[in-house]
Parts: C-alpha cells; sequence; structure tokens
C-alpha cells in the first residue's frame, strides 16, 4: 500500500508540473499574441488599439520588460505622457543604460519644459547601449536635442553639439548641407559656411548648398565670395527670390563701400557723396528720436548735423580734403544704424549702407 502511494503521489506530482507548465506556456503563447498584435499597431500609429493589446500581454506576463517598454511609447505616441513616464522611470531603474528608456524620458522632459533633466536624458541616449545601428541612433539623437535646443533658444549650447557631431557625419552631402542649415539656426556662420562647402565637394549641383554657402558668406560679410555663390545659386534656380536680393544686396555693398581698396581719390569722392545723400533721403522718412531738453543744446539732431555738413558734402571738397571723407561717412553710417533701430531695415541701398558700416566697425 505504501508503495502505490508513493507511486500515485509521484504520478499526480508530475501530472500537477505538467499541467502548470501548460497553462505558464498557454500564458505565455497568449501575451506573446498580444504583444504581436500591440506591436503591428503601434507600428501603423495606431496608439489606443496599441496600448489596450500591450496591456492585455502585461496581463499574462507583468513583469516582461518589452511589454512594459512598448506600452510606455504606445502611451508617448498617444500623448499620455504622465502614464508612460511612471512606466519608463521604473524601466529606467532597472536598465539606465537602455537608449530606448532614455530617449523617450527625454521628449518627456522636453514637453514638460524640464530643460537640465532634457539634456542629461539626452545625453544618457547618445551614449546608452542600442540593439543595433549604435552610430546612427546616436547621430540621430544628437540631432534630435539639437533640435530642442534650437527651439528653446540655446544657440551656445546648440552649436557645441554640432561641433561633437561634425566629428561622425563625413562628406555626405545631404548630412553636410543639413548640417550647414542647423549651423546658420545656431548662429554659427563659419561652420555653416564651411559644411555647405564639403556638401558641394560632394555634389557641385546641390542648389541648396550653393544658396546656403552664399548666405553664410553674406552674414560672415565675406561679400566678394558671397556674391559668387549668390550668382551661382541664381542662375541654376531663377525663382529663388531670396538669393537674388541678397545677390543685389552684396552687389551694392561691394559697389557703394568708399573705403575699398583700389579706389581713386575722385571715385572715392564720388561714392561718399551718394552715400550721403542717401542717407538725406532716409532721414527725411524716418525721424529719429530728439535728445532730451537737457541735452539738446549740445547734442544737435541728425537732421542739424546733415544739413550743417551737406554744403562741404561735394567731390570738389573731399578730394581736397581727405579728413572730410571720414566725417561724412561717420555720420552716414549713424544715420542708417538710428533709423534702422527707429524705422526698421529701408531699401537695399540703405541696408548696404548699414552692412558697410558693420563691416568696417569689425575690422
Amino acid at each position: 500500500m505504501l508503495a502505490m502511494l508513493a507511486v500515485l503521489g509521484v504520478i499526480f506530482f508530475l501530472a500537477v508540473a505538467g499541467l502548470s507548465r501548460i497553462y505558464h506556456a498557454q500564458r505565455d503563447a497568449l501575451g506573446r499574441r498580444w504583444f504581436t498584435r500591440g506591436l503591428t499597431d503601434l507600428k501603423a500609429e495606431r496608439f489606443d488599439r496599441a496600448i489596450t493589446e500591450f496591456r492585455s500581454a502585461l496581463l499574462y506576463s507583468r513583469d516582461e520588460y518589452a511589454y512594459q517598454l512598448n506600452l510606455a511609447e504606445a502611451l508617448v505616441g498617444s500623448k499620455r505622457s504622465g502614464e508612460a513616464y511612471s512606466y519608463l522611470v521604473n524601466l529606467w531603474e532597472r536598465q539606465p543604460e537602455d537608449g530606448v528608456v532614455n530617449l523617450e524620458l527625454a521628449r518627456i522632459a522636453a514637453q514638460r519644459g524640464e530643460t537640465e533633466l532634457t539634456e542629461r536624458y539626452y545625453h544618457n541616449t547618445i551614449y546608452a547601449t542600442w540593439p543595433s545601428d549604435q552610430e546612427g541612433r546616436r547621430r540621430d539623437t544628437r540631432l534630435e536635442l539639437i533640435e530642442y535646443l534650437l527651439s528653446i533658444g540655446a544657440k551656445a549650447q546648440a552649436q557645441s553639439e554640432l561641433i561633437a557631431l561634425e566629428e561622425n557625419i563625413g562628406e555626405d552631402a545631404a548630412q553636410q548641407k543639413r548640417m550647414g542649415d542647423l549651423f546658420l539656426r545656431a548662429g554659427d556662420y563659419e561652420h555653416a559656411l564651411a559644411s555647405y562647402r564639403l556638401a558641394l565637394k560632394s555634389d557641385r549641383q546641390n542648389e541648396a548648398a550653393v544658396a546656403g554657402a552664399g548666405l553664410a558668406a553674406f552674414l560672415l560679410g565675406r561679400y566678394p565670395l558671397a556674391e559668387r555663390y549668390l550668382q551661382t545659386a541664381v542662375e541654376e534656380s531663377p525663382n529663388d527670390r531670396q538669393s537674388a536680393d541678397r545677390l543685389k544686396t552684396t552687389q551694392l555693398v561691394l559697389r557703394m563701400d568708399p573705403f575699398r581698396r583700389q579706389l581713386s581719390v575722385a571715385e572715392r569722392s564720388k561714392l561718399v557723396v551718394e552715400a550721403f545723400s542717401t542717407a538725406g533721403r532716409r532721414l527725411s522718412f524716418c525721424v529719429t528720436p530728439k535728445a532730451d531738453s537737457a541735452s539738446a543744446d549740445s547734442q544737435p539732431s541728425l537732421a542739424d548735423s546733415w544739413a550743417k555738413m551737406k554744403p562741404q558734402v561735394s567731390e570738389s571738397q573731399l578730394r581736397r580734403n581727405p579728413d572730410l571723407v571720414e566725417q561724412a561717412m561717420d555720420l552716414v553710417f549713424e544715420i542708417e544704424r538710428q533709423t534702422n533701430a527707429t524705422c526698421g531695415t529701408s531699401d537695399t541701398a540703405d541696408l548696404a549702407l548699414l552692412l558697410i558700416s558693420k563691416l568696417h566697425e569689425v575690422n
């Protein structure tokens, strides 16, 4: 009897163990089935359906890391970041080096306006572990971080990230053109110009890169170089009105600058007379603020200064008195700066004089 009972006990134990294995296998199979459906809907951006399916999968495997991660991604896609955040923080504590988790946490922190936390999670993502194409994921993440920094006006930080990214871009024309665009938005025109030139080295017919190089050179005040690029851009894209306008302004800057080298005295005098007349017309359409009563007597208005100097500004007197050239142009530049601040940018000739004034301030 004891032997029979022992045998029956073993049989029952094996039966229960077998049934348990079958039960758990069925639960795992059902969980995987719901998970697979969820992945399909997540990929198709049917987020609400994916959320339901991932939650069904978790009923069968509550601690499954992949199920929780994809549920969090679906919640983010459905704009339910609060629910997603609780899942992601739990997952981060389990695997703080997971790239996907850090990336989603960075995006949620960005939505909440938590700048310091956003940058920290993005940097975690850049140096995180990825299942495949690690360099591509890191590059894309840094680009996303740069876009975020530009969106909040953090241009200096964006420049630093762009310089770090630059080493991994290579000479691909499309990537270098994008780098040029980003450097422009970050206010780093020197690096922007270098990126556009690299793009053109690989693809000479890249019209957007030619226009970008022209704009970068224009913003740097390198007008002879800007003219060459902008001229090419207009020839290749006649409908590019922005490049055409910049080319016109660039050519005016190069023609109207009385301080450029290799000008004869007569040519310089003629340009000063023209610039002085242009500034006078600008004053007639834009009234600059008057000095306060305490300083009105000691500081005449720009209009008064212009009227007082006008009889002296002629080609013959300018040729006889080189110092008058400096005095006249100083007044012209001051008029253009103040009228620009008061009334905004005027026509192309006034804009050219304003740019010339900035050019000689730098020099």
